[in-house]
Parts: C-alpha cells; sequence; structure tokens
C-alpha cells in the first residue's frame, strides 16, 4: 500500500528528535501497561475467589427453621417449629429441576464443650448427621477410606468421617485411624475415612478440617432426633436456578407446617448462587473499571502524540508545500500522517504489552513456588482476546491522534507552505 520510501520517510521523520518520540511513546506504553496489569490483577482476584468455591455446587441454597412472625390457622406468632424428613420428600415431588434435597443435624463445635473423646484425648468438634449427596454439595477430599453411603443410611451404621484436623487432635502421628473408634457424646462410631477441605468465605481453613460426618439416621438415633432435621443444602439442576425455585420450595414447607404464606421470616436461608452471582457481577464491573482507568491512562499519551504530530506538521510544512507543488493529493498526504501516528501508537502500544506480560510472567514464577490452596489471588493473566482488543484500541487511538494533524497537512496551500521559513 506504502512504497519502501514513505516508510524510510516515516522512520526518519521519528527518529530526527528520538528523545521527543521516545517521551511520546512512553504515554501509550504505560497506557497499556496499566490496561493489561489491571485487567490481569482482575483476573487474579477472580481466579483466587473462584477457587475457594471450587468443587462446591454454587447452584446451592441452605434453608432452616425459624420462628414464625405472624398467627395463622389459629396458630400464634412467636411459635417455633422444626423441619422433619417427611419434607424432603416432598420438596423433591413438589419442585421440579431439583438436583439435591440434603437434610443436615448438627451438634457440638469448636467453641463449646468437649463433644469427642478417644481413650485419653478430647476435643471439640463440629458433628454433622448428612445423606451421601452433600459431598456433591460442599467441597471436600477423601484423603483415605470414603466418605457415607446408602448403605450406611439404611442400616443406621454409626460410623464417622474425620477431619484431617480431628485425626490430629485424636491420634498419634503415624497412628492407624480406619478401623478405630472414637465417642461422640457417649456414643461409639468407627472411623471409615478422612478428609481435607477448602474454607469457605475466608474463613479458617483450620476448623474448616475440625469436622465430623456421620450418616444421618445414625446420627438421629444416637442423639434421639427422631424425624427432626436441623436444616437442608438444596441445589437446582443445571439450567436452573435456586434464586428462582426457593419460593417453591418455602410454599411447600409453609404448607405443610401451617405458616402463614406471607411470613418471609419463618424461613432462614443463605442463598449460595445469589452470592455467586454477585461475586461474578463485581468481577465484571471491576473489569470495566480496569478498562476505564487503563483507556483513560492511554487517550493521555494519545493527547501527548497528537501534538508532537501537530509539531511534526508544523515542522514539514515546506515539504509537505512541495509535495503539493509536485503533485502529491490530499489523500497522500494525510495517509502519510495518518500512518506515521498508527506506527507510533502501535510499537509503543505492543512495547507496553511486552512489559506488562514480562512482570505479570515474574509474578507467576514467583507464586509458582508458594501454597497457592489458600490465597485470594491466583494466576494473575489476560488471554489472547484481551491483546486483541489492546490492538484495535491502539489503532483506533493512533487514528485519533493524526487525525487533526493530517487535516491541518491538507490545509496547507502549496503557495503558502513554499514561502514559510
Amino acid at each position: 500500500m506504502f512504497s519502501r520510501d514513505s516508510w524510510s520517510e516515516i522512520i526518519e521523520a521519528l527518529s530526527s528528535n528520538w528523545f521527543r518520540t521516545l517521551l511520546t511513546a512512553f504515554g501509550v506504553l504505560w497506557g497499556i501497561f496499566i490496561l493489561v496489569i489491571l485487567l490481569a490483577a482482575g483476573n487474579g482476584l477472580e481466579n483466587g475467589v473462584k477457587q475457594g468455591f471450587s468443587g462446591m455446587a454454587t447452584n446451592s441454597m441452605f434453608m432452616w427453621s425459624q420462628t414464625a412472625s405472624k398467627p395463622y390457622k389459629g396458630l400464634p406468632k412467636g411459635r417455633r417449629y422444626n423441619f422433619k424428613i417427611g419434607d424432603v420428600e416432598a420438596i423433591k415431588q413438589s419442585v421440579p429441576n431439583l438436583r439435591y434435597v440434603s437434610p443436615r443435624n448438627q451438634l457440638g463445635g469448636f467453641r463449646g464443650a468437649n463433644n469427642v473423646v478417644r481413650g485419653l484425648k478430647t476435643g471439640a468438634y463440629n458433628v454433622y448427621g448428612d445423606y451421601p449427596e452433600i459431598i456433591q454439595q460442599q467441597p471436600m477430599d477423601i484423603t483415605s477410606g470414603r466418605f457415607v453411603n446408602y448403605s450406611d443410611i439404611k442400616e443406621n451404621r454409626k460410623v464417622a468421617i474425620i477431619g484431617e484436623s480431628v485425626k490430629t487432635g485424636l491420634y498419634d502421628p503415624g497412628e492407624e485411624v480406619l478401623g478405630t473408634y472414637i465417642k461422640i457424646n457417649g456414643v461409639n462410631f468407627m472411623v471409615i475415612g478422612t478428609y481435607k477441605k477448602k474454607s469457605q468465605g475466608g474463613g479458617d481453613a483450620e476448623e474448616a478440617q475440625k469436622e465430623i460426618f456421620v450418616p444421618f439416621t445414625a446420627f438421629s438415633q444416637a442423639f434421639n432426633m427422631g424425624e427432626v432435621v436441623g436444616w437442608m443444602a438444596v441445589t437446582a439442576q443445571d439450567g436452573a436456578s435456586i434464586t428462582e425455585l426457593k419460593s417453591q420450595v418455602f410454599d411447600v414447607i409453609k404448607t405443610r407446617h401451617s405458616i402463614h404464606p406471607d411470613d418471609d421470616r419463618a424461613v432462614g436461608n443463605f442463598d449460595l448462587y445469589e452470592e455467586f452471582s454477585k461475586i461474578n457481577g463485581l468481577f465484571i464491573a471491576l473489569n470495566a473499571v480496569a478498562y476505564f482507568v487503563g483507556i483513560l491512562v492511554l487517550l493521555s499519551g494519545i493527547i501527548g502524540i497528537s501534538n508532537i504530530m501537530l509539531i511534526v506538521v508544523k515542522e514539514r510544512t515546506k515539504e509537505i508545500g512541495i509535495r503539493r507543488a509536485l503533485g502529491a493529493t490530499p489523500w497522500a498526504i494525510r495517509a502519510q500522517i495518518l500512518l506515521e501516528s498508527i506506527f507510533l501508537t502501535i510499537i509503543s502500544g505492543m512495547a507496553g504489552i511486552v512489559l506488562a506480560s514480562g512482570v505479570l510472567a515474574l509474578v507467576n514464577s514467583l507464586m509458582a513456588g508458594m501454597d497457592t490452596s489458600e490465597m485470594m489471588f491466583l494466576n494473575p493473566s489476560v488471554d489472547i482476546g484481551v491483546v486483541f482488543v489492546a490492538l484495535i484500541i491502539l489503532i483506533v487511538s493512533g487514528l485519533l491522534a493524526g487525525l487533526i494533524p493530517a487535516q491541518n497537512a491538507i490545509r496547507i496551500k502549496p503557495v503558502d507552505a513554499l514561502r514559510t521559513e
């Protein structure tokens, strides 16, 4: 499209005052560098946060019974009620597109009294009565043995899966765990597995391992819970939203327990899908802010290039007049100025991308030797699509930077240009 002479002229024009060109290019370099670093930092934060949700069924909610806040069918407000095991099947039958409905019961806790004994060692731990599906709803790695299965549920087996921190607290180093017995509130349970899992929501990773899981039926039998269900974990099918389905779940509970249909306080819940959607929305906003800030910084560099190109056009007024006198068309003059502007913008911008890539490579190499399993920042990077977008931004910016100088150049009359000293 352009001759060799045109490119030689561009190189000569930009290198005639190399220090001025370097300072001008730095503005664009810095703008692209900031843009890439901000986007990579946003991705690193997103990767770290989503790592905390890895393995968890995010399309889930957790629900528990609270106090009825309205009278209904002769029953007073302020009364308490409990979920029942029959509610689980009723929810499964009445609400479509549910994947799991897992009842849970719980006792103890690390802030409470010691509730688990093994020999002379004691500890205070959270103990959960669960169904096998719960392992699909919360992240957990079985490090030895197995988790609860439906044979355990049907036969009311008193078996337990303990966390790595429970193992450390109740067993000596190297001691065999599987097949041994622990006593939970005076009831013996045989250990059939150990697990390790991540903390959620920025919690203490150590406390996430201080939990014990036993079959729901054995829990109810051992601790006289009867048909009572403490709370439930409910997960929707892929393609459905638990946020949209939860009102139907609440309606089933309200109908079965004679709760006023408009009583929104009787059923407590934590909608994990809703919170996860908010987090996704936050990262979209962060990316938008990164683009906004990066483009503003880049704009300052573009203004610098535009100013320099105006100076260059002024310095080459006589040259432009001669070219016009020899028959150069306005488009040829405009194209030459625009090409110089685009060339300078792209070269400086790509240098910024290379510099940012080097910084990100250094950060990732430093993090490679670290344990990032519990970090909120992981693998800061940008994909090739971001580089492509940056290239488009550079080309458009170069056109904008050279547009006004190019228009000024073609307004110069050959006679006036030749008179210029």
